[in-house]
């Protein structure tokens, strides 16, 4: 077995908690999608070049109120910044062999639950590997949207609600086995949920965009715990993987 093909069979495995996860939570966007006027196609067009639930909701609202493109890109810049630093981390774990070309396919699906993965990946990552979550998660994402468009205003409220908020439940579940392994990693998870409380009710810093009170604080506790607890990078591999 090559790496390639192992690395992207692993991350095929790996990433069906995150097509299930998608499939459930992108209802709810097909349903707002259905209200706001797009059809199946458009719909699913939009889940398949767009996979980011906040700047998807924001774009329904900006195309029901009629906004400029230019509006709508500089809107969706700012939501979605965080991806921005998600990428920058990516780029420093990728294996040096990586291509331009493929650190491109790479980027295009950076979602919090694949970065999660990736990054949790040891030693080096093999963008093989975040090849195969994207191919079997971004259908999920998609595909739920589309089902969402055509059958989910038929669903219970209390059901909707329910898949609303599976995803927080899925990215939970990416974070904890990483934290049961260290400490520090525990510490740093909490720090960062008390640093994102802080931002949501302390008059003036929650008038910060969502986007930039997540790069303030990646950006910030990262630093002190890069500083206060470096790591030594070690080399690893699979010895019974053919180069």
């Amino acid at each position: 077995m090559t790496r390639k093909k192992y690395w992207f069979e692993k991350g095929i495995k790996d990433g069906v908690p995150i097509f299930l996860g998608y499939l459930a939570v992108s209802f709810t966007l097909g349903i707002a999608a259905k209200n706001y006027g797009l059809d199946a196609i458009e719909g699913t067009i939009m889940s398949l070049s767009n996979n980011t639930s906040a700047g998807e909701f924001a774009a329904l609202g900006l195309i029901a109120s009629g906004v400029t493109f230019k509006e709508m890109a500089i809107t969706q810049a700012i939501i979605n910044l965080r991806y921005l630093l998600m990428s920058f981390a990516l780029s420093q774990k990728l294996e040096t062999s990586t291509s331009l070309l493929q650190r491109l396919v790479l980027a295009f699906d950076v979602t919090d639950e694949i970065f999660g993965l990736s990054i949790s990946v040891a030693g080096r990552l093999n963008p093989y590997y975040t090849y195969g979550l994207i191919v079997v998660s971004m259908p999920g994402w998609a595909l739920g949207t589309m089902l969402g468009i055509f059958s989910g205003s038929i669903l219970p409220a209390k059901l909707l609600s329910a898949l609303s908020v599976a995803l927080y439940g899925m990215f939970i579940a990416v974070i904890i086995p990483p934290t049961k392994k260290t400490k520090i990693l525990g510490g740093i998870v909490i720090v960062s949920m008390i640093g994102s409380t802080i931002f949501t009710y302390t008059p003036v810093l929650n008038r910060i965009s969502g986007g930039f009170r997540i790069i303030i604080l990646t950006i910030v506790i990262a630093s002190l715990a890069a500083w206060l607890f470096p790591i030594e990078q070690k080399k690893e591999g699979l010895a019974h993987v053919e180069a």
